[in-house]
């Protein structure tokens, strides 16, 4: 996998966590760690994004 199409696939990651995101937090039954495990792999994916944009 070249270097291009995994920053491609980690952004598609991030965007739907995003949406996962902010589908829970209109849902106000949903559970406050299971937003706070998404939100970390948002941040996760968003420093490995730069950390490979950087190279």
């Amino acid at each position: 996998m070249s270097l291009g199409s995994h920053l491609q696939e980690l952004r598609k990651k991030h965007q739907s966590l995003s949406e996962a995101v902010e589908e829970a937090l209109r849902h106000p039954g949903t559970d406050d760690l299971v937003i706070a495990d998404m939100k970390k792999q948002k941040l996760r994916i968003k420093e490995e994004i730069t950390r490979l944009s950087q190279n």
